[in-house]
């Protein structure tokens, strides 16, 4: 079995300087939600990808097993770098998906 490989977390900024993904944990009124996302987060720059899929177009999601089925959407280049591009739950998906897929290509274009 390999070892885990660290990843170095960086946020999508919009064009306008908005970073997204930090607007949307911050918006969240649950507290314990937004810790409980933190230490996913946590365990994903330490490698630990846990229960995560590709949603397409280059994103993969990140399902945090709390309260709604909260959703983190990331872009990832090589095996190191992964861009947390946007966050919701399991009954924004589809919109969400879009949203993080929009962002991603953006990013990509720079």
């Amino acid at each position: 079995m390999r070892a885990a490989q660290p990843k170095n977390l960086e946020l999508y900024v919009t064009p306008e300087g908005r970073t997204p993904f930090t607007e949307w944990l911050a918006a969240l009124k649950d507290i314990k939600a937004r810790a409980k996302i933190r230490v996913r987060l946590d365990r994903l720059r330490l490698g630990n990808l846990g229960d995560c899929q590709p949603v397409g177009a280059g994103v993969s999601e990140l399902r945090v097993d709390f309260g709604p089925g909260y959703r983190v959407y990331f872009g990832q280049e090589g095996n190191k770098k992964v861009v947390l591009l946007w966050g919701g739950d399991k009954r924004t998906q589809a919109a969400d998906i879009k949203r993080a897929q929009t962002y991603w290509a953006e990013y990509k274009k720079r």
